[in-house]
């Protein structure tokens, strides 16, 4: 059975995603399928104008911290030097370089990562938080009654996150091919876009080499369990002890739980560049890999660098956490707000 989502204690205008689309904030009622289908749909679709806003506000601190993960230590200085060397070097569109393929990327990885976390926590509350089988002593009405918790928010959170996966390894590793390109002219380099990076990948290496990355791509996600129940956490104390408007919450909410993320994750995120940045080899001719497995990779930023190693370019990354992610969720509920009921 479907559920319509309501509760008195919210106002018609109260967007945030959980109150719209999760079943944690509300009372269980029969809803039709049209209205359920209808809820998936919004979700799937405000996730789109979700990842442009991510793009648009985030990606000059993601080139700064993939060239900082990826590159000799006396290459950059730190952030700082980094960004000038960058801009002085390439122009402000260096800062965008490899932007197409997740402004494309993006747009389908948030509509279907937040479109998936809308289902996985229906399905979790339905089937599992709401079910007498897996939490005997309450009855049925009063499971259903009950608001998802914060560790079923991290359990979608993760099914989420290995869902988007499969469209995001192949994006991320064109993007992070492109970005550590450094000759400012185009006929200096190995790729001259993300086109012609993801068809020379896929005539050398074919599809293998393109998800090249995959099993890292979903470790890194796997702490999507941080992002997602930390947002419900700081969702509901705000409510509770704050008079913020939602946009406000989801713009708080948002930004803090990233932070949360990114500092669980990024040692993962380290060890996940250095893969899809090593050299294919082969035919492609950009060198002799070095990599076989995640384990060669981990060890290889500890040996050269210490545990400082695994945190090498975690500034513009912690800093462009909060900016991008406040402003996706606030994207993603004004689209929710403005599409049809």
């Amino acid at each position: 059975m479907s559920i319509k989502l309501t509760s008195p204690r919210d106002d018609p205008g109260d967007t945030l995603p959980s109150h719209r689309t999760n079943p944690s904030h509300h009372v269980a009622v029969p809803e039709s399928k049209d209205r359920s289908f209808l809820s998936a749909y919004k979700g799937f679709v405000a996730g789109i104008f979700s990842g442009i806003a991510k793009l648009s506000v985030g990606h000059p601190f993601d080139t700064i911290k993939v060239r900082l993960q990826t590159s000799e230590k006396s290459h950059f200085r730190g952030p700082w030097d980094c960004l000038v060397q960058t801009i002085k070097k390439e122009g402000p569109q260096g800062l965008y370089k490899g932007a197409t393929p997740p402004l494309l990327g993006w747009m389908a990885m948030d509509s279907v990562m937040l479109g998936s976390l809308t289902l996985y926590r229906r399905m979790l509350h339905e089937k599992v938080f709401s079910n007498p089988s897996f939490r005997p002593g309450k009855s049925a009405a009063e499971l259903a009654s009950e608001k998802l918790p914060a560790f079923g928010h991290g359990i979608a959170g993760i099914m989420a996150g290995s869902t988007v996966s499969f469209i995001a390894a192949p994006v991320e590793h064109v993007k992070a091919r492109l970005q550590i390109q450094y000759a400012a002219q185009k006929k200096d380099r190995l790729y001259k876009g993300p086109i012609d990076c993801t068809r020379k990948i896929l005539k050398t290496h074919g599809i293998r080499g393109l998800y090249h990355g995959l099993f890292a791509t979903l470790l890194f996600r796997s702490f999507f369990f941080c992002w997602w129940s930390s947002y419900e956490v700081f969702s509901n104390m705000f409510r509770k002890h704050t008079s913020l408007s939602t946009p406000s919450i989801n713009f708080w909410a948002g930004g803090l739980s990233a932070q949360i993320f990114w500092l669980t994750s990024y040692p993962s995120d380290v060890v996940k560049q250095r893969i899809m940045t090593d050299p294919l080899g082969g035919k492609l001719n950009d060198g002799t890999p070095r990599f076989r497995r995640w384990r060669d990779a981990a060890v290889t930023v500890y040996r050269e660098s210490g545990w400082k190693g695994y945190w090498r370019g975690f500034v513009p990354c912690f800093l462009r956490a909060f900016p991008a992610n406040a402003m996706a969720l606030v994207a993603f509920e004004g689209v929710m707000r403005a599409l049809p009921e």
